[in-house]
């Protein structure tokens, strides 16, 4: 634990996360509104810090757009799917993640955020002085995706016979390809067909080397010493082969739609996915 109450690696990485998002929220065209990021940093740093320009490196500046795109991207996602009946959404390792707070979900939505104890004490300290209130019933559980996390969700109220939304965003990369395919073959066993999966695949060789060079931010070298991989094959595949549809989304053609043409790199990092068959 650090001298803020913030776990180390991944939730360390939750409020860089945050950050970005507090000020995407800051700008007159922001691509989504996180009245809550904001508070995280704060709790975790007394304030939001400022970076003059010159002092944030391109890897830094590529990563910010791209989680900014990322979150816009998964948004729309997300409430398209549970305005077409998914009434449940539920987000493995959550981490800073406040959208069961920020976005307008349709009437009977059930939320459910799985994380470790420390983040989750510390997400919920936050909120609370927020007074944030959610804008749905929302369920936060403490869990070890590596473990059977099944349980806990399903002992909370999930319902695996019911149509389902799933959001694995950001989460992979830090798994090796075995534990990241036992994840989503649970995802796919708790998953009646219909529901649906949207998720990251890991970064480029292009921003690896951004992340291994001599030049490699100081805030980006905690967060790529984590990275064990995720899976080894393509993630659409993969899912194919698991009983999804699934298709690539290309992150620039989605900033351009946002009204943010040249903000990122093309590359397909975002994969959607319905469930076309039974789970186990």
């Amino acid at each position: 634990m650090t001298s803020h109450g913030i776990p180390e690696g991944v939730g360390r990485t939750a409020i860089g996360v945050a950050r970005t998002r507090a000020i995407e929220s800051s700008r007159p065209d922001r691509l989504f509104d996180d009245p809550y990021a904001a508070g995280f940093v704060t709790a975790a740093y007394g304030e939001v810090p400022e970076r003059k320009p010159g002092e944030v490196s391109p890897g830094m500046i590529a990563m910010a757009r791209n989680l900014v795109v990322r979150t816009r991207f998964f948004d729309d996602y997300l409430l398209e799917a549970a305005a077409d009946g998914c009434r449940q959404v539920v987000v493995p390792a959550a981490g800073l993640d406040t959208r069961a707070f920020r976005l307008a979900w349709p009437d009977g939505v059930r939320f459910f955020e799985l994380d470790v104890p420390e983040v989750l004490a510390f997400k919920e300290r936050v909120l609370a002085e927020q007074g944030a209130v959610a804008a749905c019933r929302r369920t936060a559980l403490a869990a070890d995706l590596r473990e059977d996390w099944s349980a806990v969700l399903s002992g909370a109220g999930f319902d695996p016979a019911a149509r389902s939304v799933w959001l694995v965003e950001g989460l992979l990369i830090y798994f090796d390809s075995d534990e990241a395919a036992q994840l989503l073959t649970t995802v796919g066993e708790l998953s009646a067909p219909g529901s649906r999966l949207a998720l990251t695949h890991g970064p480029g060789r292009r921003d690896r080397d951004l992340l291994s060079g001599d030049e490699v931010a100081p805030e980006l070298a905690p967060v790529a010493a984590l990275w064990r991989g995720g899976l080894d094959e393509d993630p659409v595949t993969w899912l194919a082969r698991d009983g999804w549809r699934a298709a690539r989304h290309d992150r620039a053609a989605a900033a351009a739609s946002y009204g943010r043409p040249n903000y990122v790199s093309p590359q397909a990092r975002f994969v959607t996915a319905e469930r076309t068959r039974e789970g186990a």
